[in-house]
């Protein structure tokens, strides 16, 4: 862990990052101010569709935030990926199991309507979530990546043939799937622009 000095001045300096980020993304030439292509983007995730129906773009958009989410943390080190920069849990492998069970919650509990019991949550029991985000010594980054995307995978199976107006009766309130994809195209860019900062912190890689 990062002694407290270096941590402090990591804390401070998120603000100036943030900033930044946000600016390299509107300047001319950045990846974020090119018009969006129709198939892959130079470094190969999907590009969401121009011309398609509401669910065809909402899953373009959340299989795009996947990717990028696989892109930034992929080349990390298992200890980097491991390293405290803030006060909190938070860390690149913490964030990649939170993102597994989250989908498992929401695309196997909730759309699926798959007992809880037989959803195959990873790092978790998907309600209380304070483990997904304690990491033991040693903590392998590839599992985390490839049970993010195992999980991804079983997502997509259960939206297969879906509408998005369809109701869903699955955990404590009736939602459609529409509000289920919409929900994660939030919590993952949400989390997408985390990695962001926490990238740039450990290996100086910046952009999307």
């Amino acid at each position: 862990m990062s002694d407290p000095a270096s941590l402090r001045g990591a804390v401070e300096d998120l603000d100036t990052l943030v900033d930044r980020l946000a600016a390299e993304q509107d300047a001319p030439g950045a990846p974020g101010a090119e018009p969006v292509g129709t198939d892959a983007t130079a470094d190969g995730r999907p590009e969401p569709p121009l011309l398609a129906g509401e669910q065809e773009t909402l899953e373009g958009f959340l299989d795009f935030l996947r990717a990028t989410v696989l892109r930034k943390a992929a080349p990390l080190s298992d200890e980097q990926a491991a390293r405290h920069l803030v006060g909190s849990d938070t860390t690149v492998t913490g964030m990649l199991r939170h993102l597994a069970d989250t989908e498992r919650y929401w695309f196997r509990e909730v759309l699926g309507g798959v007992p809880l019991e037989d959803v195959g949550y990873r790092w978790s029991d998907g309600h209380d979530t304070e483990s997904e985000w304690v990491l033991a010594a040693g903590a392998s980054l590839e599992e985390a990546l490839g049970d993010y995307r195992g999980a991804t995978e079983q997502s997509r199976s259960q939206l297969s043939g879906r509408e998005p107006a369809e109701e869903l009766h699955g955990g404590n309130e009736v939602r459609t799937v529409r509000w289920v994809l919409t929900h994660m195209v939030e919590e993952t860019a949400r989390h997408a622009g985390q990695l962001d900062i926490l990238v740039e912190l450990l290996d100086g890689r910046t952009g999307e």
